[in-house]
């Protein structure tokens, strides 16, 4: 009985915070202290949604892992497969065969939120998409991530891929602690491919005072989603917002939400894994028709039209006032071994063979179906590629 009453109490103190911190948004939100995962501001914390490219971030802690683990290493070969060249964009556009260093396809990944690459990262890591959904989702379970669930690496639409913005704090906050040595890689401005420069599409990176990170997603269904960092006079703070309307508002809401922690000194006492769930934690929303339908298309972008002179004014529409530091990527350079899940028992590299498919002639036996695990569209879903 005192347990329960405790639980209420602990409850109410939750919505008490997320009251107190300002004014009711529609979309889930969260807002917290990275150094001791203190919580600041809340919102449907645990409201199912579609996770678009924030999924990308799992994928990079995956690949992290794995590299401590040995699996893998940065300079490591990662090869384009026919599976991963067939990713709908936002894409690198490699044809299949081709060969880039692990670093360099993660920072691909994160900055251009390339789908082609991410796709090339899990079948190279785990041997095949599925095998590392595995991977995701048992490092999401053993990281608390209890509102989650992943079925591919890069975040195209999938009903089965879904996670919570409070599950998303605690996997920034798994990456950001256990991995700062690739903390600088969540704040490129720019990759430089060729002669060919790639800006980041986290709009506060260069515009927003101490911006760090870490990650843009959009899929029409999920809206435009955004988790950003920003560390000033050595506090850290993250806001997770899952949603917006646009490419701008998000970035807008995001730097509301960190001005106001950065003006409040003291966090409350509820840290992000002892957050006790509440809300609707099982229905997931669906924005497809309110984010794209009957929308032109350069409204359904993660690329906003930046310097835009007709566009409704905000910083995050401007260009740089610097000339942004870029980032040299591309193809080459993998001298590492490669990746463990690559190799046959004898220790030679698989062929990037299709597999057999059932003979048409023929009746499939149960199982044989072919199973759609993620893609850019979905029936009565004309979801827009990811970023």
């Amino acid at each position: 009985m005192r347990y329960r009453r405790f639980l209420k109490l602990l409850l109410a103190g939750a919505v008490a915070l997320a009251a107190l911190a300002g004014p009711a948004l529609a979309n889930p939100t969260i807002v917290f202290d990275l150094e001791n995962g203190k919580i600041l501001q809340h919102q449907e914390a645990f409201k199912r949604w579609y996770p678009a490219s924030l999924t990308k971030l799992m994928t990079a802690y995956v690949a992290f892992r794995a590299i401590a683990a040995g699996d893998v290493q940065v300079d490591s070969p990662i090869k384009v497969t026919k599976r991963s060249a067939s990713e709908p964009p936002s894409k690198m556009g490699f044809k299949p065969g081709s060969v880039m260093r692990l670093d360099n396809a993660l920072k691909m990944m994160l900055v251009k939120s390339a789908n082609d690459v991410a796709m090339a990262v899990g079948e190279n890591i785990a041997g095949s998409q599925a095998a590392f959904a595995e991977r995701m989702n048992a490092e999401a379970r053993r990281l608390g991530m209890t509102g989650t669930h992943f079925v591919n690496p890069n975040g195209l639409f999938s009903p089965d891929q879904y996670t919570t913005a409070r599950d998303l704090g605690l996997l920034v906050m798994a990456i950001r602690t256990e991995f700062p040595q690739y903390a600088p890689w969540f704040s490129i401005e720019g990759l430089a491919v060729g002669k060919k420069q790639i800006p980041n599409y986290n709009l506060l990176i260069g515009r927003y005072p101490g911006a760090d990170g870490m990650k843009t997603g959009f899929v029409c269904p999920s809206g435009f989603n955004m988790i950003g960092s920003a560390t000033r006079d050595g506090r850290t703070l993250v806001a997770v917002v899952l949603g917006e309307k646009s490419a701008i508002t998000r970035a807008e809401t995001v730097a509301r939400l960190l001005d106001h922690g950065f003006a409040t000194p003291t966090p409350g006492w509820l840290t992000v894994a002892a957050l006790p769930s509440y809300g609707d934690t099982t229905s997931i929303n669906n924005l497809n028709d309110e984010i794209c339908r009957k929308k032109p298309a350069k409204e359904q972008s993660e690329a906003p039209p930046v310097g835009d002179k007709n566009a409704a004014k905000s910083p995050y529409r401007k260009k740089l006032d610097h000339a942004p530091t870029l980032v040299a990527v591309g193809l080459g350079g993998a001298t590492g071994p490669i990746p463990k899940a690559m190799l046959d028992a004898s220790g030679q590299e698989y062929a990037d063979v299709p597999l057999p498919s059932w003979r048409p002639d023929l009746p499939p036996p149960p199982g044989a179906e072919p199973a759609v695990i993620g893609s850019a569209t979905a029936a009565q879903e004309p979801a827009k590629a990811v970023n």
